[in-house]
């Protein structure tokens, strides 16, 4: 009980449309278990089989799901359709695989994969004039079905009649008891058994019918629409009840339940067969009873093609004379293959699964397959295979550093052939070919980086083999620092970078020459050079050279001549002990400015406004301070030449 209450708090609390596209069929049926203690109700078993398509998935869309919902409702509705008991909850007791496989050698494979659930729930009814309709209705049928509009969105009612008290209320229904899947394909004619079962023995007879829907406008999960039960689905012409999937001939059921036809259209049809029942002595009706199938039909032609390799070249590192040997035939499920190998030997085999042949030397060999040898629908295909194995590539490196050659040595083999050339990609734009027995080579890297290098080798015996391998070029960039003039008696922190590991030389003035940024303390012009290296081993140079002169101060040429010959054609000035510039500035003898900066190293090129200053006296000033803190400004006038 506190499971019913429970679900019907979730169907309020969370009404959710859930699109069970992947139920394809159904029935209901009931038997009677008897009456209870005080023989005023009879005690039915209802179960309901549902048939879902076990491939189908619903990927993102929204509210649909592919599995068995459970529970399932059913309701139960007097003669006149009147409701008599709340709504049923029928729960699965077992499900159970439909799995059929087209086992054919001259067709396609094809597989059908359902599953069927069976739900149960027993319910006591008092027995009364007009019996009573037990139905289960839903929304929606399978998807893209081939003789049903709007598929997805088409209801469907199973339903059942127990019979009234001028008839047999103890009656057990018909059922279809005979659950499978069966592949069926276009032009081809088939049969299945679709006989149902009755517990009494009633006299049963059969007829394709009119598929339901569930008799509601409303995309609901479940519906309760009331009885009579004559809404049909939407047949696209020309499908109809009686006539489902066409073909040629159409589908037909016999007096005994065997439905045959042969399809000639590919698709997925629901076909609806209704079996009455008659007592077998009165001749009095007792009810009829539908099951909805879907019948799946495949396209199964196939033209049958044997397919391997035209040419096999055995080139692997084991030496070892088996050789694998691929199948890519088109055939169909139960397919045969016929090999000869072209060294007396042959075998007949059903599976395309690699397989090796063990042949007894090296040589090329002729080789044939033949698919189904015997049967109208065979094809065969011919190769060779050079059975020369054994074939190793491999290579080493020595050296890591950028500017530095790097060797490369191969150590390749061949046991049942020989090396005829050598193709060096070492992951730059042109690779370098060496033919012949030469099989080294040397490459300096332009750069510090990670390559990959292959090497690929050319046989005598149509092997063709590559090995690569990344390898990482490792490099220093030294920099020692920009030239520098110092004033005696001033320090200066060396500006060395590029790696890891340092050393200046010579060590002269440094308090320690073994690190980048040693303290300079010096008054004599010199020269250092840096070796600058890294744990990789790899280092290179860079000098710098440190003069100095009497100061603090700024030393100011007189004169200059911009006429580019290289040889004085900027003024500027040369700072000795100075740390920062406040200002250098050129005027022109009427005291307008035509220059101004504090990079002493650019300099005035004698232009003014983009076109050369005529020749004249200039007057400068400049300003800034020296490594003392001090002050210092001057200035002066400079002659333009040209």
């Amino acid at each position: 009980m506190k499971r019913a209450v429970l679900l019907i708090l979730s169907c309020c609390l969370f009404p959710v449309f859930a699109a069970g596209y992947h139920i394809i069929g159904g029935e209901i049926f009931y038997k009677t278990l008897g009456m209870t203690e005080d023989n005023s109700r009879y005690r039915y078993l209802i179960t309901l089989k549902l048939y879902r398509d076990a491939d189908f998935t619903c990927g993102d869309r929204q509210g649909c799901i592919d599995r068995f919902e459970n529970p399932v409702t059913a309701n139960v509705f007097s003669s006149n359709g009147s409701k008599v008991l709340s709504s049923v909850y029928l729960y699965i007791a077992f499900t159970r695989p439909l799995i059929d496989t087209l086992k054919n050698p001259c067709l396609a494979p094809q597989a059908q994969h359902l599953e069927v659930a069976f739900y149960t729930a027993t319910i006591e009814l008092p027995p009364v004039a007009g019996g009573y309709y037990v139905s289960s209705q839903r929304c929606c049928r399978g998807e893209k079905l081939s003789n049903i509009y709007d598929s997805e969105h088409e209801g469907s009612t199973y339903y059942t009649v127990i019979p009234g008290i001028e008839s047999r209320p103890n009656n057990n229904s018909a059922y279809f008891d005979r659950d499978t899947a069966i592949v069926i394909c276009s032009a081809m004619p088939f049969k299945l058994d679709y006989a149902a079962y009755d517990e009494d023995g009633d006299s049963l007879t059969y007829n394709l019918c009119s598929a339901l829907t569930d008799g509601s406008d409303a995309n609901e999960s479940n519906s309760t629409t009331p009885p009579p039960y004559n809404s049909t689905v939407s047949y696209i012409p020309p499908y109809s009840g009686n006539n489902p999937m066409g073909g040629s001939p159409g589908i037909s059921i016999s007096p005994q339940g065997l439905i045959t036809c042969t399809p000639n259209l590919a698709g997925k049809y629901v076909v609806t067969v209704c079996v009455n029942e008659f007592d077998p002595v009165t001749k009095q009706f007792l009810g009829t009873h539908s099951k909805d199938i879907l019948l799946t039909v495949f396209n199964c032609q196939t033209k049958i093609t044997a397919i391997f390799p035209s040419v096999l070249n055995n080139c692997t590192e084991d030496p070892a004379l088996h050789v694998p040997i691929t199948n890519s035939s088109v055939a169909g499920y139960t397919s045969t293959y016929y090999w000869t190998f072209g060294d007396g030997t042959d075998t007949l085999t059903d599976t395309k699964t690699m397989f090796y042949h063990q042949y007894p030397d090296t040589g090329v060999y002729k080789v044939k397959m033949v698919v189904n040898p015997g049967l109208a629908c065979t094809d065969s295909s011919e190769g060779e295979i050079f059975n020369y194995p054994g074939l190793t590539a491999g290579f080493t490196t020595t050296g890591h550093c950028r500017g530095d050659p790097v060797q490369f040595n191969d150590t390749s083999s061949y046991r049942y052939g020989s090396i005829t050339g050598y193709i060096w990609d070492l992951g730059l734009l042109d690779s370098v070919i060496t033919p012949g027995t030469q099989r080294s080579m040397r490459y300096v890297f332009p750069k510090g980086d990670v390559y990959t290098i292959s090497l690929t080798l050319l046989t005598d015996k149509q092997c063709v083999k590559t090995v690569s391998k990344n390898i990482r070029i490792y490099e220093v960039n030294p920099f020692a620092g920009n030239d520098t003039i110092l004033a005696k008696g001033q320090q200066m922190v060396m500006q060395g970078s590029g790696g890891e590991f340092y050393s200046w030389s010579p060590a002269d003035g440094l308090d320690n020459p073994n690190i980048a940024q040693p303290l300079l303390n010096y008054n004599k012009d010199i020269s250092f050079a840096l070796r600058v290296s890294n744990q990789q081993g790899c280092f290179c140079f860079d000098s710098v050279h440190v003069k100095y002169y009497t100061g603090p101060d700024m030393y100011i040429p007189n004169a200059f001549s911009p006429n580019g010959d290289g040889l004085n054609d900027y003024f500027r000035f040369i700072p000795v002990g100075i740390t920062t510039y406040t200002f250098f500035r050129i005027f022109n003898r009427w005291g307008a400015e035509i220059y101004s900066s504090t990079n002493f190293r650019t300099g005035w090129d004698g232009t003014f406004k983009g076109m050369p200053a005529p020749v004249d006296t200039y007057i400068w000033i400049l300003q800034g301070t020296d490594f003392n803190g001090k002050e210092i400004m001057k200035k002066g006038t400079v002659t333009l030449v040209r």
